[in-house]
């Protein structure tokens, strides 16, 4: 009879352990993904601060700069453009990530020029709204750039955590899936071209 008894105290204890361990891979799991949401989260708000300074300062150099419209435009329409890709984190996939890299691309090259252009007009160089604007819009892409650094350190964690055997298992199980890192665009590497 004590043979028993002790037999059973041993095969809760394992059952037990094994629940906790499961448990505690699964929770792990669903706090590591909740990161990387609240990560993506942050990469956003910065994007959407820049698309909310980048009307104040296209009419801040349209005063000035009347005959630089095509810049002009393609900065409205790369505006436009990043405002429309929206990505659902739930969905977030290397497409995905891709197509958002592309259209934010399209619009820092656009910046790019913009600001290019203030080195033509000494008195848009000079005015203070201006410098202002520009000041607040280098803050912002360099929030976007630790943004992004700090997603893709959140992304490296979760991804390494659900592959690791026998996590994986619990992952597929459960639909945890890896999620995609920031890449650079191609050609980031190449300074955009100004012409005047």
């Amino acid at each position: 009879m004590k043979k028993g008894y002790i037999v059973l105290i041993v095969i809760g204890v394992i059952i037990l352990v094994i629940f906790l361990w499961f448990r505690g891979s699964y929770n792990g799991m669903v706090k590591m993904s909740e990161t990387v949401s609240a990560q993506w989260s942050n990469v956003e708000n910065q994007y959407q601060r820049r698309l909310d300074l980048i009307p104040n300062l296209v009419n801040t150099v349209k005063g000035y700069a009347a005959h630089e419209q095509q810049t002009l435009t393609d900065v409205v329409n790369a505006r436009a453009k990043a405002t429309q890709t929206q990505i659902n984190f739930e969905q977030l996939d290397e497409a995905s990530m891709q197509r958002l890299n592309r259209t934010q691309g399209e619009l820092s090259s656009a910046l790019s020029r913009l600001m290019a252009i203030s080195e033509s007009y000494p008195d848009l160089k000079a005015n203070q709204n201006f410098l202002e604007l520009q000041a607040q819009l280098e803050g912002t892409e360099n929030r976007i750039a630790v943004e992004r650094r700090k997603f893709n350190d959140t992304v490296r964690t979760y991804n390494a955590y659900i592959r690791q055997f026998p996590k994986n298992i619990i992952a597929g199980m459960f639909g945890f899936t890896p999620k995609p890192y920031f890449e650079a665009n191609a050609g980031a590497e190449n300074a955009p071209k100004v012409e005047f």
